[in-house]
């Protein structure tokens, strides 16, 4: 049975003028594992998606967020994020060169996220059931964390 409009609207992304899906990941940087998955329809941003999911994470731990999360210090205040430049504040060479480092540290985050889109059923056009995205994201989390420690 076809959603309703109303139903159709919160799975609507007006960014990319499609039905989306979006996952985020809590990965461990050190050890390369994937921690937690949470998934969500397509119109949410992505603090107020951490907020949902439920993810509590120990104080004392750094997050590291995009340059889109610089309001991720509200919730978590050991948290690094990118700086931003404009034309009235450019970066100073102590801000890029952090920004060189962060953006290294965060490469391995994105390999494990290569790793998963290896897949191809969240690489490309979900088709299947809504209610089983999460399940299908939690398993194939569970084959790439199981195929990071044989390998290792």
């Amino acid at each position: 049975m076809p959603f309703c409009p109303r139903q159709q609207r919160r799975w609507y992304s007006g960014k990319k003028k499609r039905h989306t899906l979006k996952t985020q990941l809590v990965i461990n940087v050190a050890t390369h594992m994937i921690m937690c998955v949470a998934t969500a329809f397509g119109s949410m941003h992505d603090l107020i998606r951490l907020r949902h999911s439920g993810v509590h994470v120990h104080r004392e731990t750094a997050l590291i967020g995009d340059a889109g999360d610089q309001s991720i210090w509200r919730d978590h205040g050991h948290s690094i994020t990118p700086y931003k430049d404009s034309k009235a504040n450019p970066l100073t060479p102590e801000e890029r060169q952090e920004n060189r480092v962060l953006a290294s540290t965060r490469l391995r985050v994105d390999h494990v996220i290569r790793q998963l889109k290896i897949f191809r059923v969240l690489k490309d056009v979900y088709r299947h059931r809504k209610r089983r995205f999460s399940l299908r994201v939690n398993l194939i989390a569970a084959l790439c964390n199981h195929s990071n420690t044989t390998t290792t």
